[in-house]
């Protein structure tokens, strides 16, 4: 069986500044659909043909702002795999994105995250090896 993520779905404040930090971050995502929902919020879909995030527009407030690795359940970040982490750093630090980057090292492996509008945590990951073994060593630190 093969698995893989078809969409993931976000309720977000706004939609547009989503839209902007999903399209510098993956220069080749486009609008496939938007439209409204049955309660009159906005909706709409970005990505490629075989991938894409769902962003829904919210309609209330949270009694208390998500801030991500604080030990609450919900998530922490979302992690996609890139082709050039330094050109994906070029495109957010010129936009003016937040990087919220620990500091890691790796020898098969380079790492960034960045903060999207809406405060949730991003993860890009290059791998420098095709070696799965490599790829997916937890014993070299990354600190």
């Amino acid at each position: 069986m093969t698995v893989r993520l078809e969409h993931a779905n976000l309720c977000v404040r706004d939609i547009e500044g989503m839209v902007r930090f999903l399209q510098t971050a993956f220069p080749e995502f486009r609008v496939r659909g938007e439209g409204t929902s049955n309660d009159g919020t906005r909706w709409v879909h970005i990505g490629t043909d075989e991938t894409y995030i769902a962003l829904g527009q919210s309609r209330l407030e949270p009694a208390k702002h998500w801030t991500p690795y604080q030990g609450l359940p919900g998530v922490n970040h979302l992690a996609y795999e890139v082709d050039d982490v330094e050109a994906l750093r070029n495109r957010m630090e010129s936009a003016g994105y937040r990087d919220s980057t620990p500091p890691n090292a790796h020898p098969h492996r380079k790492r960034l995250y960045y903060y999207d509008p809406e405060g949730n945590d991003w993860e890009f990951v290059q791998y420098l090896s095709q070696d799965p073994a490599e790829r997916n060593d937890y014993q070299l630190p990354d600190r």
